[in-house]
């Protein structure tokens, strides 16, 4: 069974003529790092709404077709259910962050879920192990910086052991040392917990060596779907308009010279031994 499936799904919000979602049909398994890519306004952001129920259940709008996670319809369970399977991160994670410090906003979801003192204990200290924030527990979210903020609204996320979590745009407020930090720590929660991770994100250099599969879209559909190295090697992925990584750029170019002719790479190491072997 699917982990998430968008079956023939259609959306727009009140108001629009345009929908924002077209006939999405989508199947994603568990234990993958996958990046949601796509020109600005191609729907990135409402494809993730449906993923916890936001849409239809909060959102206005029309809908046809169905997504369902974890075998739950979205539109027939409550968010507050669906939460307990998808954690999404936020673009500002101040926005979610409302204790007054930060082992009190780990603890929060636990304690609205009913989980007995022991056991939050216990996953507090497993999350904070993972996270690398142990050193900021006593201090409130507001005294510590961009990075840490995203650490403390993953491990809130975290804490609660979701199948699935969702982050748009994660890095867009950190410097490029802060983001390849947190892009780390995602991978590293990704392969320890085996869970599946969706990330919007601008910063292809940083984040196409760490993802297996990459969802194109523009105007609302999936252009493609699958295995990074595939998709990156498609006219799909070169016709669309969105910040192409500096390896890419590259290798496209000694392409059109007719100076390479294999699978463009998409990390450094693997650059390096093509460059070798061509040499």
């Amino acid at each position: 069974m699917s982990l998430i499936k968008f079956n023939n799904f259609h959306f727009r919000y009140k108001g629009n003529d345009e929908y924002a979602l077209k006939n999405i049909n989508l199947e994603i398994k568990q234990n993958r790092f996958i990046l949601l890519a796509g020109e600005t306004g191609s729907g990135k952001t409402t494809l993730i709404r449906c993923l916890n129920g936001l849409i239809p259940q909060f959102y206005a709008g029309y809908y046809k077709g169905f997504v369902e996670v974890s075998g739950k319809n979205t539109n027939e369970t409550t968010i507050s259910e669906l939460s307990n399977d998808v954690g999404i991160v936020f673009q500002n994670p101040e926005n979610q962050l409302i204790a007054m410090n930060v082992e009190h906003e780990i603890a929060f979801g636990l304690e609205n879920l009913g989980i007995p003192r022991e056991q939050i204990r216990q996953k507090i200290d497993e999350t904070i192990k993972l996270t690398e924030i142990e050193d900021i527990l006593d201090k409130a979210p507001f005294e510590i910086s961009g990075g840490e903020q995203q650490r403390v609204a993953i491990a809130s996320i975290l804490v609660i052991e979701p199948n699935i979590i969702v982050l748009d745009e994660p890095t867009a407020n950190l410097d490029p040392l802060f983001a390849k930090k947190i892009l780390a720590l995602l991978k590293k929660i990704q392969v320890e917990k085996g869970i599946t991770i969706i990330i919007s994100e601008h910063r292809m250099d940083l984040i196409l060596p760490i993802v297996d599969d990459i969802i194109l879209m523009k105007g609302g559909e999936v252009l493609d779907y699958g295995v990074k190295d595939k998709i990156i090697n498609s006219d799909t992925f070169k016709n669309l308009n969105v910040n192409k990584p500096k390896i890419y750029s590259v290798f496209n170019e000694l392409r059109k010279r007719n100076q390479f002719k294999h699978d463009i790479p998409v990390s450094i190491p693997d650059a390096i031994k093509i460059i070798k072997s061509m040499i």
